[in-house]
């Protein structure tokens, strides 16, 4: 049972996933006049901004030997931003954030012995050949969408890794520095697809709240939250983000999931939460580095 404090923490962590995938169905809203490139790079450059002001990096010291992480970690966030744009623009959100969270859940097999995790490996492949666009299958998914995502999920796992070893640096320093170099991804492809229109009054309104929603508002809450909450409960909580997204999706953008892809997020989903509660605590850590 979760004493008052740690339910309160769930609750945090539950509703920076709700606010993350609002963010992400708004920003969708925006493609069709900046396009994902103008949305990802909005999204990098305020929150960067943000976390700039917040973290205050400069009163840190970054060391010769910590500066390249710091840069692999960033630049990784970048490409992670874009492509699940690129994917979000192709395919329903809820998919596409089914298909992403198999990067960390590939990290913690990866680093896993324990026999049983083959079950939740067996779930996540069944989720994703329920997706794959199979010749004649019905309401067949766009299938560079789907590898836009299995990009992002690669990302993700990279995102991980470097950012394990940039956590060497103090963690609000890292992530705003790390999103600062994420932008050198992000802006030159935002500043390519929309040009002055980034700089619109109503767009740039619409890039800001995207920008809270999805990375300034839920890494003050993810923060705050991990201080009362086990890594076991971090992970179950946040692998519903799948569902979140695909509930967002429906009651923002209309989309609609057939029952097949219903039932592969909730595989990816099982198979997240599972790998959460079995884990070993060693393992469990790589899921804590991520910060979306």
């Amino acid at each position: 049972m979760l004493n008052r404090t740690a339910a309160t923490a769930s609750l945090a962590i539950l509703a920076a996933q709700i606010s993350i995938n609002i963010g992400a169905a708004l920003g969708k809203g925006l493609f069709a006049r900046i396009g994902p490139e103008g949305v990802a790079a909005l999204r990098t450059s305020i929150a960067a901004l943000l976390l700039l002001s917040f973290a205050k990096p400069w009163t840190f010291r970054v060391t010769r030997v910590q500066a390249p992480w710091l840069l692999a970690y960033g630049l990784t966030l970048g490409s992670m931003n874009l492509l699940i744009y690129w994917a979000f623009e192709r395919i329903p959100i809820g998919i596409a954030v089914a298909i992403e969270i198999c990067g960390p859940l590939a990290v913690v097999l990866a680093t896993s012995r324990s026999a049983r995790d083959f079950l939740w490996l067996a779930l996540a492949v069944a989720g994703l050949a329920l997706l794959v666009p199979w010749p004649g299958a019905g309401a067949a998914l766009d299938p560079i969408g789907i590898c836009f995502a299995v990009a992002a999920a690669a990302c993700w796992a990279l995102y991980i890794l470097f950012g394990k070893r940039a956590s060497q640096v103090e963690s609000r320093t890292a992530v705003a520095l790390g999103m600062t170099a994420a932008c050198l991804i992000t802006l030159p492809f935002g500043v390519t697809a929309a040009g002055r229109e980034l700089l619109t009054g109503h767009v740039l309104m619409l890039g800001a709240v995207v920008a809270v929603l999805s990375s300034a508002l839920p890494y003050l809450m993810e923060m705050k939250a991990l201080e009362r909450l086990s890594s076991r409960v971090f992970g179950v909580v946040t692998s519903s983000a799948p569902a979140i997204a695909a509930v967002v999706g429906f009651l923002i953008l209309g989309e609609r999931l057939t029952a097949a892809q219903w039932l592969a997020v909730v595989l990816m989903v099982t198979a997240s939460a599972g790998c959460s509660l079995t884990s070993k605590p060693a393992v469990e850590r790589a899921r804590e580095d991520v910060v979306t």
